[in-house]
């Protein structure tokens, strides 16, 4: 005779509690607020939005770092996540060393700004933005007896301070700092009968013929300043006159779309010389500029091949300055790497490139993780703080699929192509023969 066995009654829960009766299966996720990604290995659909996870107090900061081997899906990513942000209003903003973001503008309807030596494209660095024009945002006096602005001139000086250690290849000295200061501030007083901005060669101008205010200011003689700043206006000269010109060496092309929706910087006729990231620097801080001179804020603002100027001191000390202002300008800024490693190698152990690179890490509080190589899981899980189940998937992801740090929360999410959407990921052309 069998025994009936008695029937548990069956447990009836909304998906809101599903993932804590499941908590191995199901995960909340980050909300709706923002665009689809793709799918949430554990279930469920993946949606992500930098702003939105801000003003909730998810992540303090909007920045994000992209790495992942070659072909396993970051480009892709990259492009559809700009992509869809449009429909909700976002405009972006690319530094493109490669070439890269062609038919992502071509979508858009819209031409990158193609940057090369001798070109007709020219941008000015040292613009507060565009149509700004060269007044001064206060009376403060610099060194050079000038008026200096507090936000505008600072930042010029930091700018061409950045770019002269840049091309130097050294930290400065106290007396090429201030020969700095002095040409900066006389560029900018000598700019603003004119209502516009001061250019590179008018500071190497002025670095190599200084004002007798500028040394009496200095108490110092004409001859002594000229001294000075002798050997960075030398260096800065080959952006003006030397191998580099016709990029950064006067005012701003007219006519450049920048209420666009989308800005390329297109500098893939540079991407195999040495300058690479002085000229990275100068595309960012002209992009800089005119996120500041903009009403509406969410600008996404991405920084592909972010490696080639992590290496260099003056660059990596203006790149940090920028992604900590990012909470201030509205910014979100994005960081494409192929590997944590490449962090390390921009300088010695312990040196201030190595810790400004991994400081550029600690300010970026999502961290998107595509398939690294086995030799790159021991730094990516030291760096990222990844457990060891977290650890051990790294370097077994799929293409398409991810490991997502998201403030104190990860996702294992599977990136998700529309089917119209897959010419614009397509970086395999050349391999192809044609476009998929």
């Amino acid at each position: 005779m069998s025994v009936r066995q008695p029937r548990v009654a069956a447990h009836v829960a909304t998906s809101r509690h599903l993932c804590a009766a499941y908590p191995l299966v199901s995960e909340a996720g980050l909300g709706q607020a923002g665009v689809l990604i793709g799918r949430d290995v554990l279930g469920g659909s993946f949606v992500y939005d930098p702003f939105a996870l801000y003003q909730q107090g998810v992540v303090t900061n909007p920045n994000m770092v992209v790495l992942g081997q070659i072909g396993r899906g970051k480009s892709s990513f990259v492009k559809t996540y700009l992509w869809r942000q449009a429909v909700f209003g976002r405009r972006a903003w690319v530094i493109d060393p490669k070439g890269e973001y062609g038919p992502l503008a071509e979508a858009w309807g819209v031409a990158p700004v193609s940057l090369r030596p001798g070109g007709s494209v020219r941008l000015n660095p040292l613009d507060t933005g565009p149509g700004s024009g060269g007044g001064t945002e206060s009376g403060v006096v610099g060194v050079a007896g000038q008026p200096v602005g507090d936000g505008a001139e600072r930042r010029r000086v930091v700018l061409t301070a950045s770019l002269a250690m840049a091309c130097l290849g050294r930290d400065l000295t106290p007396r090429e700092r201030a020969a700095i200061d002095c040409a900066v501030g006389e560029a900018a007083h000598r700019s603003a009968a004119s209502g516009a901005s001061p250019t590179l060669p008018q500071v190497v101008e002025t670095l190599l013929d200084p004002g007798t205010d500028a040394a009496h200011a200095l108490r110092t003689t004409r001859e002594e300043l000229l001294e000075d700043g002798r050997d960075v206006a030398l260096e800065l000269r080959r952006l003006v006159h030397g191998d580099l010109c016709g990029m950064f060496d006067g005012p701003t092309t007219p006519g450049l779309r920048l209420d666009a929706p989308l800005v390329v910087l297109d500098l893939s006729a540079v991407y195999h010389s040495p300058a690479l990231g002085v000229l990275m620097v100068c595309a960012a801080a002209w992009l800089q500029s005119a996120v500041r001179s903009e009403d509406r804020h969410r600008i996404i603002v991405v920084v592909d091949e972010a490696w080639a100027i992590l290496s260099n001191l003056g660059v990596a000390r203006w790149l940090q300055t920028s992604w900590k202002l990012s909470r201030a300008l509205g910014v979100a800024n994005m960081a494409v790497l192929h590997r944590l490693s490449d962090l390390r190698s921009v300088g010695p152990s312990g040196s201030e490139q190595v810790n400004l690179a991994e400081g550029l890490l600690a300010d970026s509080e999502t961290r998107v993780v595509y398939a690294q190589s086995p030799s790159e899981v021991s730094r990516t899980s030291e760096l990222l703080g990844l457990t060891e189940t977290e650890a051990e998937l790294v370097s077994q992801l799929r293409r398409g699929t991810a490991l997502w740090k998201v403030g104190r929360r990860s996702f294992l999410v599977e990136h998700r192509l529309a089917s119209s959407e897959h010419w614009l990921a397509d970086t395999d052309q050349a391999m192809d023969g044609e476009r998929s």
